[in-house]
């Protein structure tokens, strides 16, 4: 149930080859012991692989269209109207303000934009300040895996241990005694994903109370990631922790402009919760960034206004994409587990004739002009996923119609060992 060792992935160019566990890696120079064995991302590797190759990036989960013109129409006026200075640290109260009535009105919950809310760089920052800030040597962090690699190495910053639980089956379901087993006195936080990156899947009410009981029993904080908060499909629902009963006082909730309005590299972020949680974290961040952003901060406050039939066609529009995609897979003859919400597929590789994730990665983009993600890389225990291969169809129609015609002539999809 501990951490095992991070692997360490090694690249020469873009990606040339996978080292063994980091217990015999040879360690980076100068890089603290904590951070050994994270070196470049899977999501950098491989999107240099693509561009080296000219293979398709399904990839790296970034959308190749930008989002709504009302919304970059109001970063251009603020850049014009002389917003480029440092914003405040906790954020403008603009989008503080946007960010309440947007959870409020899409979520039911209530938030004091003056305390309880705190703009960040990115989700990825606001992942980080918490982990930095709640957590230290000597507590522990539960997580389930496979989980988004910044996790790993928020933990590994801040010098807590990560213990994992794992998703296990098509539906990546997990066992409940298992995540019970994972809390010990040294348990200080659980960190959640819903929708969950890598695997689509959407926790159902039953396990999010489930996971709120075993928290509350346990007496932690829980840090929940929902950025994909808009991209839930048919047949399943967004919950978010922090509604169920107990759960408002302990919960920290992240989420990201990037992933609601397709404008990833403005990298807005924010943290909602209980004013002494998001104090803790506002410490914290403002040693990292202290502020970013200032004219995207006002062009997000614009976006999360707009009405619901955005957020609506939105939704409708990657399901669309998902649809698209499972069918160009299926065709090829992969195996697919159909995401309940996210923009990413997985795929079970044998499939297909193959076992081991990174070897089929660094085969695809020769034997068939396409990029992927190994999902084994997002385990502690990578015989749990070494089969899965994550692709994202966020991406333009016509991109993910060229992917799926590549795959489907392919006649392997693997490289020859001679």
């Amino acid at each position: 149930m501990s951490a095992a060792p991070r692997r360490a992935i090694s690249y020469t160019s873009a990606v040339t080859s996978s080292a063994d566990n980091q217990s015999s890696t040879t360690k980076a120079p100068y890089l603290t012991e904590r951070l050994q064995g994270f070196g470049t991302t899977i999501f950098t590797a491989m999107s240099a692989l693509a561009a080296e190759t000219g293979a398709v990036n399904l990839g790296q989960g970034f959308p190749d269209t930008d989002g709504p013109i009302a919304v970059s129409q109001a970063a251009i006026a603020a850049i014009n109207n002389g917003a480029n200075q440092y914003p405040p640290l906790v954020g403008l109260p603009v989008l503080r303000e946007a960010i309440a009535h947007h959870r409020s009105h899409h979520r039911g919950q209530i938030f004091d934009p003056d305390g309880e809310i705190l703009v960040t760089t990115g989700a990825t920052e606001a992942l980080a300040a918490s982990l930095l800030a709640l957590t230290g040597p000597g507590d522990e962090v539960v997580t389930f895996e496979p989980y988004y690699d910044s996790y790993a190495a928020g933990i590994a910053m801040s010098g807590a241990t990560r213990r994992v639980v794992t998703l296990r089956g098509n539906d990546f379901s997990f066992d409940p005694d298992e995540l019970s087993a994972a809390f010990t006195p040294k348990t200080k936080l659980l960190l959640l994903n819903t929708p969950h990156n890598p695997t689509g899947k959407v926790f159902n009410r039953s396990e999010l109370e489930t996971i709120a009981r075993i928290a509350i029993e346990n007496d932690v904080i829980v840090v929940t990631d929902e950025v994909y908060e808009h991209l839930v499909y048919e047949g399943h629902e967004h919950i978010p922790i922090a509604t169920l009963p107990g759960m408002a006082e302990r919960t920290i909730t992240i989420s990201s402009a990037g992933k609601i309005f397709s404008f990833t590299g403005w990298k807005i972020g924010w943290a909602c919760g209980p004013a002494p949680l998001i104090a803790a974290v506002r410490a914290a961040k403002q040693f990292l960034t202290f502020a970013s952003g200032g004219p995207w901060q006002h062009a997000v406050a614009t976006g999360l206004y707009l009405d619901d039939e955005f957020f609506e066609t939105y939704t409708r529009e990657m399901a669309a994409k998902r649809e698209r995609l499972v069918a160009g897979l299926e065709a090829a003859g992969f195996e697919t587990i159909r995401p309940q919400g996210t923009y990413f597929v997985t795929v079970d590789i044998r499939s297909v004739g193959a076992t081991d994730g990174i070897d089929f990665c660094m085969s695809l983009p020769k034997t068939a002009g396409v990029v992927a993600v190994p999902s084994q890389v997002f385990y502690d225990n990578e015989d749990e996923g070494r089969h899965l291969v994550r692709f994202a169809f966020c991406k333009k129609d016509e991109v993910l119609d060229e992917a799926c015609r590549r795959l489907l002539a392919a006649e392997t999809f693997l490289e020859s060992a001679d």
